[in-house]
C-alpha cells in the first residue's frame, strides 16, 4: 500500500491541510532487489509541522523539496530490512531515513539509509523519529547553539508549543543544561498538567484560558531570558514583550503561520520588532541540519538521558498507513501530546 499526495483537493498557500489531501492506493514493487538496494518493511512513519511547507510548489526553503501531486509522499521513517543486496546492511537490520516513502514496503537504496542500534533506546525504535532523532537534536542543538544557556546564571526559559514533539523535550533539556526556571505554553489543561507533573516544568500556561501576558508576568517575575519558539504569532509577540536585555529566541518553528503565505521566519509586528532591537534580543533562523557534525555525540547524549530517566518521552501513536493523513491533520491542529507517530506494522 502507498499513500499519495492527492491531486483532487486544492490546498494553496493559505489553506488548512486535511486528510483528504492524501489518498491510499495499492501498488506493487519490483520482485528483484538490485545491487546496492534493500527491501524493507515499514514499521513507523513520522508526521511533522514542516511537512505543511512541502504541500506548496515553493516550500520556502532550499533544503525541502515539495511533494509532487499524485506521487508517493515521504518523510521520516523506520523499517526493518527483509532482503539486502547492500554490503553494509543485512536482513533483520533496523534502518531509518529522512525521506522514507509512505508505503508499507519498499525497495530503497541502501546508501540512503542509516542503521539503528535499538539498545540505545531500550528497544523503543520509534524514539529515533523523535527524542533520539531529528526532533531531539533540534531541541538540544537549538538550546546549545542559540539559547546561550549557562548553568548557575539563574535563567528563565519559556517554551511555546510546549507539549508537542520538540517543545516537550526542549523544556526538559533547558533544565538539564542549566535553566533555573522553565515555563511552558500549551493549548489544554491536560497538556499543561503533563508538562508540570511528568516533565518537570515549573509551570504551564493554557493560552486558550485567561490573560497570557498577565500569567507570564506572574510566573516569570524576573522576565524571560531564553524563549524556545515553536509557534510564532500572537503568543510569541506576548513572550518577546517580556524578554530581558540581551536575551535569546531559539527560532525552532512557527506553526501558527504555516497555513499563511508569509516568509519564514515571519516578520515581527513593528512594536515587537522595536522591543527586540532595543533589548538586543537575538532571533536567528535555526536549522539543525547545519550542525550535523555534532549529530553522533548529541544523539548519544539524548539516549543517555532517556535511559537515565532524565528525559521523559511522550508519543501519540496512530495505527495504520490509511490513517496517516488524519494523523497529519490532527498534529497540525494540536491533537498530539509529544511526538506524533504512525505505526505501520509490527
Amino acid at each position: 500500500f502507498i499513500y499519495l499526495f492527492n491531486s483532487n483537493i486544492t490546498l494553496g498557500k493559505n489553506g488548512v491541510p486535511v486528510a483528504e489531501n492524501f489518498q491510499l492506493e495499492q501498488s506493487t514493487i519490483a520482485d528483484t532487489v538490485q545491487a546496492g538496494q534493500v527491501r524493507v518493511k515499514t514499521l513507523y512513519l513520522s508526521v511533522d509541522p514542516y511537512m505543511r511547507c512541502r504541500m506548496n510548489e515553493d516550500t520556502g526553503s532550499d533544503y525541502l523539496r515539495p511533494w509532487q501531486l499524485s506521487e508517493v509522499a515521504d518523510g521520516g521513517g523506520i523499517g526493518v530490512v527483509e532482503e539486502s543486496q547492500h554490503r553494509n546492511l543485512a536482513k533483520g537490520d533496523f534502518v531509518t531515513s529522512f525521506t522514507w516513502p509512505w508505503q508499507t514496503a519498499a525497495i530503497l537504496d541502501g546508501g540512503s539509509l542509516q542503521k539503528l542500534e535499538p539498545q540505545l533506546v531500550s528497544g523503543r525504535l520509534s524514539y529515533f523519529l523523535g527524542a533520539a532523532g531529528i526532533t531531539g537534536l533540534t531541541a538540544l542543538l537549538g538550546i546549545k547553539e542559540k539559547g546561550h544557556v549557562a548553568a548557575g546564571a539563574n535563567q528563565t526559559m519559556v517554551v511555546s508549543g510546549a507539549a508537542g514533539a520538540c517543545g516537550s523535550l526542549a523544556g526538559q533539556i533547558g533544565r538539564l543544561e542549566g535553566c533555573s526556571r522553565v515555563v511552558g505554553i500549551a493549548g489544554t489543561d491536560e497538556k499543561c498538567s503533563i508538562l508540570v507533573q511528568e516533565m518537570g516544568f515549573d509551570a504551564a500556561i493554557n493560552y486558550k484560558k485567561g490573560d497570557v501576558a498577565k500569567q507570564l508576568r506572574e510566573l516569570c517575575p524576573g522576565g524571560v531570558d531564553v524563549y524556545f519558539d515553536n509557534v510564532g504569532g500572537d503568543i510569541s509577540d506576548t513572550v518577546i514583550s517580556q524578554m530581558n536585555q540581551n536575551s535569546h529566541i531559539i527560532l525552532c518553528g512557527q506553526i501558527s503561520q504555516y497555513n499563511k503565505d508569509v516568509p519564514y521566519p515571519p516578520p515581527l509586528p513593528p512594536d515587537i520588532e522595536k522591543i527586540q532591537k532595543e533589548r538586543n534580543i537575538t532571533r536567528e533562523r535555526f536549522l539543525v541540519l547545519n550542525y550535523m557534525d555534532k549529530q553522533e555525540a548529541s544523539v548519544l547524549q539524548l539516549c543517555q538521558w532517556i535511559q537515565e530517566g532524565k528525559l521523559k518521552v511522550r508519543e501519540t501513536v496512530v495505527e495504520g498507513l490509511a490513517n496517516i493523513g488524519a494523523a497529519f491533520q490532527s498534529m497540525m491542529n494540536g491533537g498530539n501530546i509529544g511526538k506524533q507517530i504512525v505505526s505501520i506494522s509490527k
